[in-house]
């Protein structure tokens, strides 16, 4: 419990994440509700078929949207812009379409308004996901704030709908629809009291500027081509969604024919996975922070595949629940890392679009399962098609169980990185960032009275003292006397001059040496950095 409550105050003790998770929470509560409330709109206007129509071409547009509208996030400059641009935009969609309903306006424009809105808002997740990073102060706090988001979405997941039915129930359809438009509009102003220094926003370099329009919105999934460990989580979440998929039309099949409970049966079941869901979330806040969210998020896939091969095994009502339950329980467990590892594993001024990326391929294996089910069921019968999924998905898993444990090690944060975060000249920087920097610093050795530097020397790298002394001096003259945490070699990388002063180990000494073009690459493109950086230089020059 008190890890718990430890990883919700560290989220809600940050202003701009607390805005950014309250913003989620009401827009994605108001979202549900608003799904429901168009299905039952459509199956009014059109029956069963309407709704199957257009809950198919919501899929295809979101799968599509998705990657463009994180493509745009990406090179606007400020992903928060985008949210808020976002957030009104669907507000105007969704509160056009309720003009529309309370007009008996004609059925083909609300469905091609609801349809806009879900284009729309399929990037906003990418589009936070982008933005978050650059609103923690270290890795342990990003997966604080996502293992909450996935709390929250949980929340909203089962509290959305039972809003919008209660309404449909004592109002109607288009008080839904407002509801809708309002929560947007609350997240909008939400977001538009985030602080984001201006220094964190994604910089944008000049060969990315001139890619072509299919390069550009391509880039997550090159970039899931480019690295095998997102091309493993990619296909591990996949394997999931293939099941889930499924599931939606097993679920109908075991509450029919299973539990005998027909239509109702349905609800009933859906209701087990989502309390197991409820408790997987609670499990997972506490034990944020242990490192293992690659092997985890494997696992929490065996999770989804082992009950549906004992449920094909052990078919009767009591192993139904008990597996559905451990599905829901398992959720959670997937969902930390499907948010978490391309925030920490992607390149920054393209991680929306790699998130988008991962994400599309969840949503297509969605479609899959559930278009590949009924023909399964129909070959195989019902048990023999859950049997050969869970088959295939256990395979899958276990198979990435060595990369994703090689992941864990990849992610972990590299060694001497809380000493380059007390630097002030990289306070500024993003995390991700500093981890980088982080795991290319070079450790060495000096004897006592060693010279580290002499003035005039070309200036070729940046100190930071482990352990040991040195003496920085100028013609002769102390100028200062450094130890451990503190640095050396700044002001020739920074003004592209000689050494201006003669850096001597008084004792035996470690220092970590960082390449100049590393240094001045993360210092000089991070505008707060170089102004620590320069606000240095100027105080050691007066000396």
């Amino acid at each position: 419990m008190s890890g718990q409550r430890g990883s919700i105050v560290r989220v809600l003790k940050n202003p701009a994440l607390r805005r950014i998770q309250l913003a989620f929470l009401g827009s994605t509560l108001g979202d549900w509700a608003y799904g429901v409330a168009v299905t039952v709109w459509a199956y009014s206007e059109g029956g069963a078929a309407a709704v199957g129509v257009y809950l198919a071409l919501r899929f295809v547009v979101a799968a599509v949207a998705g990657p463009l509208g994180a493509a745009l996030a990406d090179k606007v400059g400020s992903r928060k812009r985008y949210m808020m641009a976002n957030d009104g935009t669907r507000a105007v969609l969704v509160a056009t379409a309720a003009v529309v309903v309370g007009t008996d306006g004609p059925a083909v424009l609300v469905f091609g308004l609801a349809l806009l809105a879900a284009g729309v808002g399929a990037s906003f997740r990418a589009a936070q996901s982008g933005l978050v990073p650059r609103l923690v102060d270290d890795p342990a706090e990003l997966t604080a704030t996502n293992a909450v988001t996935s709390n929250l979405e949980t929340v909203a997941m089962f509290s959305g709908p039972a809003i919008g039915a209660l309404l449909l129930a004592v109002v109607d359809v288009q008080a839904v629809f407002w509801l809708n438009a309002l929560t947007f509009v609350w997240s909008l102003s939400l977001v538009a009291a985030v602080r984001v220094p201006p220094a964190l926003e994604p910089a944008h370099d000049e060969d990315e500027q001139q890619d072509g329009f299919l390069r550009e919105i391509t880039a997550g999934f090159a970039q899931l081509g480019r690295d095998r460990d997102l091309r493993t989580v990619s296909l591990v979440a996949a394997s999931q969604g293939v099941i889930w998929g499924s599931l939606t039309v097993f679920m109908v099949i075991i509450a029919v024919e299973t539990l005998d409970a027909g239509a109702a049966g349905v609800g009933y079941l859906n209701t087990v996975m989502g309390l197991g869901t409820v408790a997987g979330g609670l499990a997972v806040l506490g034990l944020v922070g242990r490192g293992r969210l690659g092997r985890d998020m494997a696992y929490g896939v065996l999770g989804w595949a082992v009950p549906l091969l004992v449920m094909a095994l052990f078919p009767s009502p009591v192993v139904a629940v008990a597996a559905l339950a451990v599905i829901g329980l398992s959720d959670p467990w997937v969902n930390l890392g499907l948010d978490t590892i391309p925030q920490r594993v992607a390149p920054a001024r393209i991680v929306s679009r790699v998130f988008a990326a991962v994400d599309s391929a969840l949503i297509a294996a969605m479609a899959l399962g559930a278009a590949t089910a009924p023909l399964l069921v129909h070959l195989l019968g019902l048990r023999g098609a859950m049997a050969a999924l869970g088959l295939l998905v256990v395979v899958i898993a276990v198979a990435s169980l060595p990369r994703m444990r090689r992941l864990d090690a990849r992610l972990a944060e590299p060694e001497h990185t809380a000493l380059l975060r007390g630097i002030d000249v990289f306070a500024p920087l993003p995390p991700a960032a500093v981890e980088s920097l982080a795991g290319k610093l070079q450790p060495t050795p000096y004897a006592a009275g060693a010279t580290v530097m002499a003035t005039g020397d070309h200036a070729d790298g940046f100190f930071v003292i482990l352990s040991g002394r040195v003496e920085v001096t100028r013609d002769g003259a102390l100028l200062r006397t450094e130890g451990p945490g503190e640095y050396v070699g700044e002001i020739g990388l920074l003004r592209d001059v000689p050494r201006t002063a003669t850096v001597t180990a008084t004792e035996d000494t470690v220092l970590l040496r960082l390449d100049r073009t590393d240094f001045l690459t993360a210092v000089t493109g991070t505008p707060a950095a170089t102004r620590a950086a320069d606000a240095v230089v100027a105080d050691r020059l007066a000396v």
